[in-house]
């Protein structure tokens, strides 16, 4: 592969997590199937209940981010909107301990089935890190949960802003002592990249065209588009020279 900077000159490469990383809706589809609906009695369609859920995400960051909710940080972001789909899918009987468990499902998420291989590659040049709207202690029971190799874990709420916050990315870098230039923002969003790319970021798009579920699949970007384009990070690795 050619490509138009030095690979050497990336020092950093910080991931995207959600639907980049970990399958969160087969992810919740799968526990609530196990789990919630056997044991507990939850009967819902649990693919439209992790998509309402999910639904809210992007909403309840922006209620922070113009100011209308103070710094909350996710697991509470989360737990606002889980409370109002159990109150839509008409859900009763969960205790609370129950309700947070399910909450915490979110730090439960299986990754992608070539994520921790291909992360141990891209780890094998490059400190690797998430950065993701996530907070820490989330991200950290997702890695030990999903056998993720991060060198560290940088989160939104190290900065008080969520992605595509400008204080999110520059943040990433000055937290690592490195400049943009040498940071590689991955994910498998498009708009997270652009994001990046528009501070001097390095881009690298891996695709994960089931994350939405069946119906919602998502077309590979061209190769132009970003520095590296890449089927999953086992290819990406590949495309990196390692």
């Amino acid at each position: 592969m050619t490509t138009s900077f030095d690979l050497h000159a990336v020092k950093a490469m910080v991931f995207d997590t959600f639907g980049t990383v970990v399958d969160w809706r087969g992810s919740i589809i799968a526990e609530g199937n196990a789990y919630w609906t056997p044991v507990k009695g939850v009967n819902v369609d649990w693919g439209a209940f992790a998509d309402s859920w999910r639904g809210k995400y992007g909403p309840n960051m922006n209620k922070v981010r113009t100011g209308e909710l103070p710094w909350t940080k996710l697991d509470d972001l989360h737990r606002m909107a889980l409370d109002d789909v159990l109150a839509e899918q008409n859900v009763s009987g969960l205790s609370e301990d129950d309700i947070h468990h399910l909450n915490f499902v979110w730090h439960r998420l299986n990754a992608w089935p070539d994520a921790p291989s291909g992360l141990a590659r891209l780890k094998s040049r490059y400190i690797i890190s998430p950065l993701s709207n996530g907070n820490l202690s989330l991200l950290t029971n997702m890695a030990k949960f999903a056998g993720l190799p991060w060198d560290c874990i940088t989160s939104a709420d190290l900065f008080q802003h969520y992605k595509p916050d400008p204080e999110t990315y520059l943040g990433a870098a000055a937290i690592l002592g490195l400049e943009p230039g040498q940071v590689m923002m991955t994910a498998a969003h498009t708009g997270d990249l652009e994001a990046a790319k528009k501070l001097g970021l390095r881009t690298a798009y891996v695709h994960r065209p089931h994350e939405g579920g069946p119906g919602r699949e998502r077309t590979m970007p061209a190769q132009s588009d970003f520095d590296v384009v890449a089927s999953d990070f086992r290819d990406m690795a590949s495309k990196l020279g390692l």
